[in-house]
């Protein structure tokens, strides 16, 4: 037997929920072999109220990792955090080098729960070398708000006009994940395939149970492209997915809750509606 082999270059979560724990995780739930190149490990003090410590791998090392990762013949990748310039562009430079289609860049810019960009002096760097090289870029609304110089985004209107912005840097698809913070009766993402712009909805599930969720969604996209869906069909079933990881997440301890990535392989899948707007 053989499995689609996807990669994901990102940071480690030590709590388990998101970055390549997350990725990992969404990877074998769709049955593909799951590979990754660290890029840094995000700590947390449960002394000082779960606060962030960020510390990148060093530069030589994640050369060597990509290096080892690309001589077996990846199928579709995946980027979450990436903490330095250099690291981003490095990333950049090797996808394009390695010639691989199917690339899913998660901008990863702020730790869910903080509203403050970690790495603001990134966003640049991002747009020269990691959008030219995307097949589909899934920023969240603080991100999507950076790559698109717009800022603040609230309503599906903002989502259109970041998407449009953002495709213009050389991303072929733009998803914008909506999440709380969009004024929308539902739980909706946008999706932009250039000419026309489609809402993903699904019903809102009523928790804070949700680390992970970006990162999952994300790493579910990337799985469904090797396994040889098409764009849209990979971000509809990866929507259905992180719904369902959303819908079953649970607490971890006192300060997250992470989502549950099995959860739609378990459990009913909830139902998505795609609407174009």
């Amino acid at each position: 037997m053989t499995l689609k082999k996807t990669l994901t270059i990102a940071g480690s979560d030590t709590s388990g929920g998101a970055g390549i724990q997350a990725d990992l995780k969404t990877f074998q739930e769709h049955g593909t072999y799951g590979m990754n190149a660290l890029t840094v490990i995000v700590t947390m003090d449960p002394e000082n109220g779960w606060s962030h410590g960020i510390h990148p791998i060093p530069v030589e090392t994640l050369h060597a990792q990509l290096q080892t990762a690309f001589s077996t013949g990846v199928d579709a990748l995946k980027t979450g955090m990436l903490p330095t310039v250099e690291i981003i562009e490095m990333a950049g430079k090797a996808i394009q080098k390695s010639g691989l289609e199917d690339v899913v860049i998660d901008p990863v810019m702020a730790c869910k729960g903080e509203d403050e960009v970690l790495f603001p002096e990134n966003v640049d760097a991002m747009i020269k070398h990691l959008l030219p090289v995307a097949k589909v870029v899934t920023p969240n609304l603080v991100e999507a708000g950076q790559l698109s110089g717009l800022g603040t985004l609230r309503t599906v209107d903002d989502l259109k006009a970041a998407a449009e912005k953002i495709h213009a840097h050389g991303a072929q698809y733009v998803v914008i994940k909506g999440g709380k913070q969009l004024q929308h009766e539902k739980a909706a993402d946008l999706l932009y395939d250039g000419k026309t712009h489609y809402l993903l909805t699904a019903e809102k599930t009523d928790t804070t149970y949700n680390h992970g969720a970006g990162c999952t969604f994300a790493a579910a996209i990337t799985a469904n492209l090797a396994n040889g869906q098409s764009v849209s069909d990979a971000v509809l079933n990866a929507k259905t997915f992180v719904s369902a990881a959303i819908q079953h997440g649970w607490k971890l301890n006192e300060y997250v809750g992470p989502v549950m990535h099995g959860a739609a392989n378990q459990f009913e899948k909830p139902e998505v509606q795609v609407t174009e707007v």
